[in-house]
């Protein structure tokens, strides 16, 4: 039997690593908050790719898909196609953000039209989690990979078990802003 090969030997740690991946989840995060909240859309009327509010739900909603599958495959201990079900969460969450920013740069922030306890659900309920939480998610899903293509399985397995949570909590509230927002309109 082979050993597989990693790039950074797994008995070592590297926490450059793990700080470079956080800094660069601050980066990002801080560039998202000024994209939504600062940035003037260059499509104010909505009128090009109107489509990306609905693509992104359906690509969360592959992701939470992905997900769950992964999760079902690795207690079975199917582990190659639990890495093939993380890799593919991975790439709809990489489709996800790049069709987010592009959204946003072009539309800006969506606004609930809803009053009330609709309103009060949305903002303080659903969208403020969803959003700390996503802020959260960044770091640890690829702190996740970073652990697990670098062969050092136990650290994988321990902060999968958050990881895994949060990340799903985070692809369906997603969904979930979107059919609130798509409601309301």
């Amino acid at each position: 039997m082979t050993k597989e090969r990693t790039l950074i030997p797994p008995n070592r740690t590297h926490p450059s690593f793990i700080a470079a991946i956080i800094g660069i989840s601050v980066i990002a995060s801080l560039f998202l908050a000024w994209l939504v909240y600062y940035h003037q859309p260059s499509d104010v009327a909505g009128t090009h790719l109107a489509f990306l509010p609905a693509l992104n739900a359906l690509l969360n909603t592959c992701c939470t898909i992905a997900l769950i599958l992964g999760i079902r495959y690795i207690r079975r201990g199917a582990l190659v196609q639990h890495r093939n079900s993380m890799f593919t969460a991975f790439l709809f969450s990489s489709l996800f953000l790049a069709s987010y920013i592009t959204n946003h740069a072009l539309h800006g922030d969506a606004k609930f039209p809803g009053h009330g306890v609709a309103r009060f659900v949305y903002l303080w309920i659903l969208l403020l989690p969803h959003i700390l939480a996503s802020v959260i998610a960044l770091p640890m899903v690829l702190i996740t990979f970073f652990f697990s293509l670098t062969g050092r399985f136990p650290l994988h397995r321990k902060i999968a078990r958050y990881t895994y949570p949060i990340w799903l909590y985070v692809s369906v509230t997603g969904v979930i802003v979107y059919a609130m927002l798509a409601a309301y309109r």
